[in-house]
């Protein structure tokens, strides 16, 4: 039942990004030369729908499918952290076209090319699962 509805938010949620067309590289690439509002428009709306959300869930101790508790941790919010991290993911943003929510989206597309961006994603993160513990806190 629960990869029922996990495929069920996924389809929605790509449809939702593919009509919006959050997943086009005409939009991200006008949103990084200040030329129209549409893409900060999308960012903006699931800023603040992200924000009311995990308020709710704080007040009302949802639980997720399954019964599950949802953890709520506290994160190290050093200024470096954040700064690096939002470089990198900036960079091949602007390098890809795409983020991680529409590359996936791209590909359902048919934009098979994306596939060399989507490993390299999955390559990145993989090393800093192993490099993690590593790097300075």
């Amino acid at each position: 039942m629960k990869q029922t509805v996990y495929l069920s938010i996924g389809i929605f949620f790509g449809i939702v990004m593919y009509k919006s067309e959050a997943a086009s590289w005409f939009r991200i690439y006008e949103m990084f030369q200040f030329g129209s509002f549409h893409m900060y428009g999308i960012i903006g709306s699931a800023l603040a729908l992200g924000i009311i959300g995990i308020q709710i869930i704080k007040k009302k101790n949802f639980k997720a499918v399954g019964n599950q508790q949802i953890q709520l941790t506290p994160k190290n919010k050093s200024f470096a952290r954040y700064a690096i991290g939002g470089i990198i993911f900036g960079l091949g943003w602007a390098l890809a076209g795409a983020c991680p929510g529409p590359m996936y989206v791209l590909v359902g597309s048919g934009y098979l090319s994306i596939l060399v961006v989507i490993f390299g994603a999955l390559l990145g993160t993989f090393l800093y699962g192993v490099l993690k513990d590593k790097l300075p806190h």
